[in-house]
C-alpha cells in the first residue's frame, strides 16, 4: 500500500531570550526528540510588540542564543527578526520561513501552554495555523484542557489536534501536544539574581554567563 511522502518537520522557537537559559534549551531538546524534528530554528525577537523592551539589546540577545546552542548541530539560529526594523510578529516570520523552505516542508511553531491559550490575541493568529503546525508543551500531569481555552481557540484545538507523528504528513495546520521535564527557571529570576550580585550558575550555560559578565548586563533592576 502506497504511503504519502513525509518530511521531518523544522521546529520554530521564538522568544526574547533575555537571557536564554536551560529551561529554553531543554524545551527545544525535548521537542526535537518528541516531535522527531529535523532541526530547531531559534529566532530571537528583535522588537516584540506585546511586551516591554527587553533589558539586553537585540544584538546581545542574539549573541547569547548563538553561544548557548553552538554545540548542538540540531539547533540553528535565525537572526532575521533582530536585523529587521519591523515589529517581530510571528505570522510574518512564518511567512518568510514558508517562502524560504517551500510549500511542502512541515514547520512546527513551539509554544508553551500559557502562550498558546493567548493565541487569539496574536496578530493574524488564524493565519499562523495555515502556515505551520503548533506544538504545545505542558508540564507532566497538566495536559491541555480545551474547556479552559477561549471558545474559538478551543474549537480549533479540537478540530486540529493530532499526534506528533502526524506533523510529518502535512506542511501545516495541526496542533500537537507533548510533556516536558519541569524546570522552574525564569529569565526574570536570572535577571534578579544578577542585579543582586548573586551567581546564576547552573541556570544557564557558562558561555552565556561569561558573555553577560563581559557585557555587564542586568547589573541593576529597572528604575520603572
Amino acid at each position: 500500500m502506497a504511503t504519502m511522502p513525509e518530511q521531518r518537520p523544522i521546529g520554530v522557537f521564538g522568544g526574547t531570550f533575555d537571557p536564554i537559559h536551560h529551561g529554553h534549551l531543554r524545551l527545544a531538546q525535548e521537542a526535537l526528540e518528541n516531535l522527531d524534528l529535523a532541526q530547531v530554528r531559534w529566532i530571537p525577537a528583535g522588537r516584540p510588540p506585546h511586551r516591554a523592551e527587553p533589558r539586553a539589546t537585540p544584538q546581545q540577545r542574539l549573541q547569547m542564543v548563538r553561544l548557548a546552542v553552538q554545540d548542538n548541530p540540531a539547533f540553528a539560529v535565525d537572526g532575521a527578526e533582530v536585523a529587521s526594523a519591523d515589529p517581530s510578529y510571528t505570522v510574518l516570520t512564518l511567512e518568510r520561513l514558508r517562502r524560504e523552505c517551500g510549500p511542502a516542508q512541515p514547520l512546527v511553531l513551539l509554544t508553551g501552554a500559557d502562550a498558546f491559550a493567548g493565541l487569539p490575541t496574536w496578530h493574524r493568529w488564524q493565519d499562523i495555523l495555515a502556515l505551520a503546525h503548533v506544538a504545545v508543551v505542558y508540564r507532566p500531569g497538566f495536559s491541555i484542557d480545551p474547556a479552559a481555552l477561549p471558545g474559538e481557540l478551543a474549537r480549533e484545538f479540537q478540530a486540529r489536534r493530532c499526534s506528533p507523528r502526524e506533523l510529518q504528513a502535512a506542511p501545516a495546520g495541526g496542533i500537537a501536544t507533548f510533556p516536558m521535564t519541569p524546570l522552574a527557571i525564569a529569565a526574570t529570576q536570572i535577571r534578579q539574581l544578577l542585579a543582586a550580585g548573586r551567581s546564576p550558575r547552573y541556570l544557564l550555560p557558562e558561555a552565556v554567563i561569561a558573555y553577560i559578565q563581559a557585557q555587564q548586563l542586568y547589573l541593576s533592576t529597572p528604575s520603572n
